[in-house]
């Protein structure tokens, strides 16, 4: 079940704020899917949002398990938002050969997303669980 989860971080919140509603709706979902992921994941411990390069962004500062994820909107692609990852790891590269036809790729950087697509949700946290847990050894995957 999705929940609405409190900001602690008012920057971050602020940047949803300002998001289009249409828009907020969805990332506020990839959020929830963040979280919801963290808490159902051995190894991953509490998560830190921040702002990095001025994106809502997810850390495993706590337990450094996994890489950061960033969630955003770029006003010249109105319907457009996505899930980014460090392109100095594999994690799209992981993405494409698991889910070649289920999302659209940003070279080896992101997940887009579209408006009004529907979400493969257990794909879309396979992917979050796969970067929350990228620096722990496999036996914890």
């Amino acid at each position: 079940m999705i929940t609405e989860i409190p900001f602690k971080n008012h920057d971050v919140e602020n940047v949803f704020n300002n998001y289009p509603l249409e828009i907020r709706e969805r990332l506020l979902y990839l959020r929830s899917l963040i979280y919801l992921v963290a808490s159902e994941t051995p190894g991953v411990g509490e998560l830190e949002e921040a702002l990095r390069w001025g994106e809502p962004s997810y850390l495993t500062t706590q337990t450094k398990s996994g890489s950061v994820i960033r969630i955003h909107h770029y006003p010249s692609k109105p319907f457009d938002y996505a899930m980014y990852f460090h392109c100095g790891t594999h994690l799209v590269d992981t993405f494409k050969e698991l889910y070649p036809d289920s999302f659209s790729y940003g070279g080896n950087r992101s997940i887009e997303f579209m408006l009004f697509d529907k979400l493969p949700e257990e794909k879309i946290k396979k992917c979050i669980s796969l970067a929350l847990t990228y620096n722990l050894k496999e036996d914890y995957l």
